[in-house]
């Protein structure tokens, strides 16, 4: 009886659950529909619907962490690049001359990572770090007609105004680091005033703020733009700008362009050392495992065979002879400089002395603690010299002069002596050449300072097409040889030369003289 009251009661429940079911279904179907909730339970791994992989985003790496610097400067120019005939222009002559870039790549190899690390934390245009493309080639030895020089071509008074020291020893201005930070400090100072505006900033680094101010002014009143492409500037700035921003363009997309500059790998390749005292590029050189005129390509700013006797003397050195350095110079206790005593003699001079050692009367004071120039003979000096003899620096002041007065140029080489009253542009009128010129040959502005008895290259385009002639004079009475250098338009310098006079010589009527002239000017009979 028990189990048929189970059984009986069973039925009913199972009656009742599916008539519960099937009113469910009917609400189900005529409610809204109800967004199941989320639950953290998993599903049975047999019953599981496979899922299609998602490709995996490549991964972009950042600009700092590129292989190459120009990939790194390429990825962060801001600049806008329009389309107009100057920007096209320089982009298709970086196009058509490709070893141009080669060569810039070349030389900006150990400097060019400096620099745009120096840029980036100043958060400034990475287009800036381009511009000794455009200043100098990246020579950092390169001189201008207007007295501009080293990567960045400062020139004279905008260096000092910036911090950047010249004197015999240093020149700051082809100093990488100093020049770097001294052209950065310069460009945000244009940004500053120009309302930051980088294209008037940049354009006034190359032709001076007051001019790009006043192009400005000009086309306020005239009711003109004052944007960078309609300034009316001269034509070295108006090229400078679009040549910038051409050399940013070619260098962001060389694929497209089917162009290639060779890669600089985008980490330090220089560390910047200060042993705090002066001392012999040669010895520094020996010191770091290094040729003398490795480091002087590196360290282009010592004139001389030295670092600076009052500095600066930090030198940079390729990052792998740093250790070797630092241990030869400890292990030399700090050696820098070679040392002689030279024993004062009767007529001697500290200006002579310093001559003959290739250096300055102010070194000498300084090194023998001078409080004047004058000396007595017996007296013993102490004379800091070079291990070497000045022409073995041969990228020194002196032997980069005299490379370039020995290269070839077209025309008849001759060599001018320096004499009271001499100028670029008197000189430049007696030969017939233009005086801009005589400067270039010379590695000069024709502004810079000329000295008596300095020996200027001159190239006479004639040549042997001027009517050269050998005479001999006989003195007269009442002649000297100022007057006949005057009168055969000559100098007495060269009147000495040809018949080996000295330069005081006293002559007498009937000597004759040899004179080489060019008949179509003298005036003489």
């Amino acid at each position: 009886m028990k189990y048929r009251f189970i059984i009986l009661s069973t039925l009913l429940l199972s009656g009742c659950q599916s008539i519960g079911d099937a009113q469910n279904t009917d609400i189900a179907s005529e409610a809204p529909p109800v967004v199941a909730k989320k639950t953290t339970r998993s599903p049975d791994k047999a019953t599981e619907t496979p899922k299609k992989a998602t490709p995996a985003t490549p991964t972009v790496l950042s600009p700092q962490k590129q292989s190459d610097v120009w990939q790194r400067i390429s990825m962060q120019l801001s600049l806008p690049v329009p389309d107009n005939a100057s920007v096209r222009r320089y982009r298709n002559w970086y196009l058509k001359y490709p070893n141009h870039l080669a060569t810039v790549a070349e030389r900006a190899t150990p400097f060019l990572h400096l620099i745009v690390e120096k840029v980036e934390a100043r958060n400034m245009p990475l287009e800036l770090a381009l511009l000794p493309v455009v200043e100098s080639s990246f020579d950092q030895f390169a001189y201008s007609h207007g007295r501009a020089a080293g990567l960045w071509q400062f020139v004279p008074a905008t260096g000092r105004r910036f911090g950047l020291e010249q004197n015999w020893w240093y020149d700051g201005r082809r100093d990488v680091v100093q020049s770097t930070d001294a052209a950065l400090d310069y460009l945000e100072y244009l940004h500053g005033m120009f309302d930051g505006n980088w294209l008037h900033a940049i354009a006034a680094y190359n032709s001076g703020e007051g001019r790009v101010a006043r192009a400005i002014r000009r086309n306020k009143q005239r009711g003109q733009p004052t944007d960078f492409w309609h300034l009316d500037l001269p034509k070295e700035t108006s090229s400078y700008v679009p040549k910038l921003i051409a050399l940013g363009d070619v260098l962001r997309h060389q694929d497209q362009y089917g162009l290639e500059v060779p890669a600089i790998p985008n980490q330090p390749a220089l560390t910047l050392v200060d042993p705090k005292m002066q001392m012999d590029l040669a010895l520094a050189a020996n010191y770091a495992g290094l040729s003398v005129s490795e480091l002087q390509s590196l360290n282009p700013a010592y004139n001389h065979w030295a670092t600076s006797p009052s500095g600066p003397t930090h030198l940079l050195l390729p990052n792998d002879n740093v250790e070797r350095f630092n241990t030869e110079l400890a292990k030399n206790d700090n050696q820098g400089l070679r040392v002689e005593r030279y024993a004062v003699k009767s007529g001697d001079s500290l200006s002579e002395i310093a001559a003959e050692y290739n250096t300055t009367v102010k070194v000498l004071k300084r090194a023998n603690q001078l409080h004047s120039s004058r000396i007595r003979v017996g007296q013993r000096l102490m004379i800091p010299v070079s291990l070497k003899d000045e022409s073995q620096y041969t990228l020194s002041a002196p032997q980069r002069l005299a490379a370039l007065q020995a290269a070839e140029r077209d025309g008849h080489k001759r060599t001018h002596t320096v004499r009271q009253g001499d100028s670029f542009w008197t000189i430049a009128r007696r030969y017939d050449v233009d005086y801009r010129q005589l400067a270039k040959w010379n590695g000069m502005s024709p502004r810079d300072t000329l000295s008596i008895g300095q020996k200027l290259v001159v190239w006479d385009k004639e040549g042997d097409a001027r009517r050269i002639r050998t005479i001999t004079y006989r003195i007269r009475q009442g002649d000297s040889l100022s007057s006949i250098a005057q009168r055969y338009n000559v100098s007495v310098a060269e009147l000495v030369k040809w018949n080996q006079l000295r330069q005081n010589a006293y002559i007498q009527p009937g000597q004759k003289l040899t004179l080489h002239i060019d008949i179509s000017r003298s005036s003489g009979s």
